[in-house]
């Protein structure tokens, strides 16, 4: 099916708009700091589309004639095909793990890659995809990978720039392709994360998936009858989880929210809970700072360089038990985390959309004089 080609001059394209989750709010606020610029994606989905509408940021959905075909699927084939005609265009930033293999309909103009994490997938954690896979279908699947990362790797070696949003990841792109980045950590909205009181609860804010380790939260609440918890968010382990906390009346859930609803549950915390494994950076853990709540998170992956232990939050040894969160808990009281209010906020403010834009256009100021884009505040 052919698509017009897009009127701006200069693109960002995104893998998908899915959840209400970091990189989507990070490129949404890309859009709106690059006046002009369009936003293009493979598809915009039900949990999201609140956070689109109310972005004010114009969306364009290449995917629209894939509907009812899976998420992966459809972005290979709007990213892989010739559907987003980016011939002529002045500077594209791709952005995600499908979106860069784009780039090869990008003729001239800059090509910019912001990395959110490598496709871990189709390197390190390959063995650990497969095994979810059946047997027999081990052999496609294991082709499929070794092809996509070809194509990965040959679209890294055509941006002229690649930025990533961690030294973390930094280091896992330079030893899993070879590729060396600049680090520019995503902007986050520290005027719009508010302090709005103290309730009587803790906040979960880890999308509910195996790997940010929401199970764990839930054991350790379940053990502290005393304590509430909010888990503000949605994924696959929702149901599972539920039936979990089935029994536990001081464990609450919302599924994903919009960003008025997540700006205000966050505002009345008394603190909020994040442990992932190996996280990439860990926006919600910046914003629960800027709001002045301080995160009970894990010494490991991005979050160390965000979270301060003792002073903005508590940072737990890696692969941490039920039993040790709980304990994060306990100690986290409510008192103990008014004191650390003023210590949170200054430290988000380090990671604030303004300081995304000094370092973003520091990272762009290597690229050919007079096509760098120009940003609004």
């Amino acid at each position: 099916m052919a698509v017009q080609s897009p009127k701006p001059s200069n693109w960002i394209v995104h893998d998908y708009l899915a959840v209400n989750g970091g990189a989507e709010r990070l490129v949404l606020t890309l859009a709106k700091v690059l006046p002009g610029w369009g936003l293009a994606v493979s598809g915009v989905y039900p949990d999201c589309s609140d956070s689109v509408r109310f972005s004010g940021v114009q969306v364009k959905d290449y995917g629209r004639w894939l509907l009812g075909w899976p998420r992966i699927i459809r972005a290979l084939l709007v990213f892989v095909f010739p559907v987003v005609h980016l011939q002529g265009l002045q500077t594209v930033v791709y952005s995600g793990i499908y979106a860069p293999l784009a780039v090869w309909q990008q003729s001239n103009g800059l090509k910019i890659l912001y990395c959110h994490s490598p496709p871990r997938f189709a390197f390190d954690r390959q063995d650990r995809y497969l095994r979810r896979c059946p047997l027999y279908l081990r052999p496609q699947l294991r082709l499929g990978i070794a092809l996509y990362r070809r194509a990965y790797l040959r679209a890294l070696a055509k941006m002229d720039l690649i930025i990533t949003n961690s030294e973390h990841i930094r280091q896992h792109l330079k030893i899993l392709t070879g590729f060396d980045s600049r680090v520019v950590h995503p902007p986050i909205s520290t005027s719009k994360f508010i302090w709005q009181g103290q309730g009587d609860y803790y906040l979960s804010l880890g999308r509910l998936e195996p790997l940010k380790r929401v199970d764990r939260i839930v054991r350790a609440f379940k053990t502290l009858p005393d304590k509430k918890l909010v888990i503000i968010s949605g994924g696959s382990q929702l149901r599972q989880l539920m039936v979990l906390a089935e029994e536990a009346p001081n464990i609450e859930f919302t599924n994903w929210v919009d960003d008025q609803q997540l700006i205000m549950w966050l505002g009345r915390a008394i603190a909020t809970l994040y442990i992932p494994e190996d996280e990439d950076f860990g926006m919600s853990a910046v914003e629960s700072m800027a709001a002045g709540k301080p995160v009970i998170s894990v010494a490991e992956g991005g979050i160390c360089e965000s979270v301060v232990h003792e002073k903005t939050g508590l940072l737990l040894a890696p692969d941490p038990s039920p039993d040790a969160i709980a304990q994060a808990v306990q100690s986290l009281t409510a008192e103990r985390a008014i004191a650390m209010r003023t210590a949170c906020q200054q430290r988000a403010l380090a990671f604030s959309t303004e300081q995304f834009i000094q370092a973003f256009e520091s990272a762009l100021g290597s690229l050919p004089t007079g096509n760098t884009p120009q940003f609004k505040y």
